[in-house]
């Protein structure tokens, strides 16, 4: 086997490796957020805890998610360091970040009232939003500790990939929702039937604070267990600034995590807007969940595959089959995300029903998520589409591009936010998000088109249009099975929910396979494949 076969073969266990293990941790995710959903529906202590989770969740996908910034600098120094080398500057690098995270923990819970105004400006407008604001800034000094676990979160995710540990950090964030998820149940066996009613909020917003604090300890010591035991370092405090892996480190973690953190003040606009509008904020979090499991799943299947192939392919000699890299990229976005958005759409209500709908989770609360769902479902193909002509410009050595075009997302996000939310109240926001998303992916691919001296995108653009039609058609036929479903069969039960999901969506995934495998499309055969060999043996 040549070495060249050996890296294609390791790096599609590493692909799969992660998709298993992202799929778990999604699959505990959902659980978590039905969990929620069935105590406390879209009501008070729901809302706070969406507030009061902007900051310590920003920190945690920021520093601690895969990919991010502390991450991707661990891996890519003590990939090219002798083993031996790792532990001391692990723990320098843990000492210097640490330090660093434990003031900005302390300001957190100092000036959380002040932090929670930031957020969420308009919850001082009604009753409804006083008593939102006054458990939001109890959550939130009990959240202010992921500070620092977020940071050795990702130190460990980095230091573990970089020893060619793959699985246990992929699906330790599943350790948050066990813990969320058991607080509750302890919670529902205390109070019964009165766990929503208003004299237990403030209880139940604690229960889910402390819930996730105690998964964010629980995800970190298990890493740390595994890099002691790989001799990767301890707790032990060094201060050895001076070192030259510490300053590599730092080069790449300082712009990484400038360019990474752009992306998530789109989210805090979004909140700053949905704070004005009762439950909008817990609408969009219980609809982002079901629209991020399929995408987290399919975006690494694409994703990690192709990173190194973009890589390899970025010597201006190679770009002919980097061009036609990236049209595989984008079709098989296109393959996958087009027929998601048309289930998405047109099966929102029934998706919300069979997934959330049951105790607090009234039916008045699956109108609410089943339209932020629809609007979610609709920027599908554009998320992923930007995604990957991102990973093109870091493959040609520019992050420069990217950056920038985040900087002026930012404000387009504000004003299309101001705009939007006024004709269409919550769902306005994701709107919003969806319009961002689509100028960027054309602004990426103008930008790339002279980067890499053309790009053939007007021959792209027949069979994205062709996969959209097939979509355009199977979401009409889904659409038909689920009304006449309804009408005949009805959907009082959770049988009959599944039933008519289930009908529906097959119907409607068979209608774009019968029309998408006629297009001859490479990218379709390639899909199939994949599938084959993940399912079929």
């Amino acid at each position: 086997m040549t070495e060249k076969q050996k890296t294609a073969r390791s790096l599609a266990g590493i692909a799969g490796i992660v998709a298993i293990a992202t799929l778990i941790s999604k699959i505990f995710g959902l659980v978590r957020q039905q969990a929620i959903a069935a105590a406390f529906g879209v009501g008070v202590t729901a809302d706070a805890y969406n507030y009061a989770y902007v900051i310590p969740g920003f920190l945690l996908i920021l520093l601690g998610g895969i990919n991010g910034p502390f991450h991707s600098a661990i891996v890519s120094v003590l990939a090219k360091r002798d083993k031996s080398e790792a532990a001391p500057l692990v723990e320098t690098i843990t000492t210097l970040v640490g330090g660093i995270l434990l003031i900005v923990t302390i300001v957190l819970i100092v000036f959380a009232g002040v932090f929670i105004n930031l957020v969420a400006p308009g919850l001082s407008e009604t009753a409804y939003g006083i008593q939102v604001k006054a458990i939001a800034i109890d959550q939130l000094q009990i959240m202010a500790p992921m500070a620092i676990l977020a940071g050795l979160i990702g130190i460990g995710f980095g230091t573990l990939n970089a020893a060619d540990m793959y699985w246990l950090p992929s699906v330790s964030p599943l350790f948050s929702s066990i813990t969320v998820i058991g607080g509750l149940g302890i919670l529902a066996l205390q109070l019964g039937d009165q766990i929503n009613a208003p004299q237990y909020a403030k209880l139940g917003g604690l229960v889910l604070a402390g819930g996730t604090l105690a998964g964010a300890i629980l995800q970190w010591l298990i890493q740390l267990s595994a890099q002691w035991r790989a001799g990767l370092g301890t707790l032990r405090l060094r201060f050895d600034w001076h070192q030259p892996g510490v300053k590599d480190v730092l080069k790449v973690m300082g712009p990484a995590t400038l360019s990474s953190g752009m992306l998530q003040i789109n989210l805090y606009t979004d909140l700053f807007f949905a704070s004005y509008i009762p439950q909008a904020a817990a609408a969009m979090t219980y609809a982002g969940l079901l629209v991020q499991t399929p995408l987290g799943i399919i975006s690494n299947v694409i994703l990690v595959p192709l990173l190194p192939i973009f890589s390899r392919l970025a010597a201006p000699e190679n770009w002919t089959e980097l061009k036609a890299r990236i049209r595989q990229g984008i079709l098989l976005t296109a393959v996958t995300m087009l027929p998601l958005s048309a289930l998405m759409v047109t099966l929102a209500v029934p998706i919300v029903r069979v997934v959330y709908e049951r105790y607090a989770f009234d039916q008045r609360a699956s109108q609410l998520v089943s339209s932020v769902l629809i609007a979610y479902g609709i920027g599908m193909f554009v998320y992923l589409a930007r995604d990957v002509l991102v990973r093109v410009f870091y493959a040609l050595g520019d992050g420069e591009t990217p950056f920038r075009i985040s900087i002026v997302n930012i404000f387009l996000n504000a004003i299309l936010d101001y705009i939007l939310v006024q004709r269409f109240g919550a769902p306005g926001l994701i709107l919003a998000t969806v319009g961002v998303n689509i100028t960027s992916t054309i602004a990426l691919v103008w930008l790339l088109d002279r980067k890499l001296h053309g790009l053939p995108w007007r021959e792209w653009c027949l069979p994205i249009l062709s996969l959209t039609g097939a979509s355009f058609l199977a979401g009409l036929a889904t659409w038909g099975v689920s009304r006449g479903f309804q009408q005949f069969l009805g959907s009082n039960s959770l049988l009959l929910q599944l039933l008519q999901l289930s009908l529906a969506g097959l119907v409607g995934l068979g209608v774009y396979a019968l029309f998408a495998t006629r297009l001859n499309l490479p990218e379709v055969d390639i899909f199939v494949s994949r599938i084959r060999q993940r399912f079929v043996r």
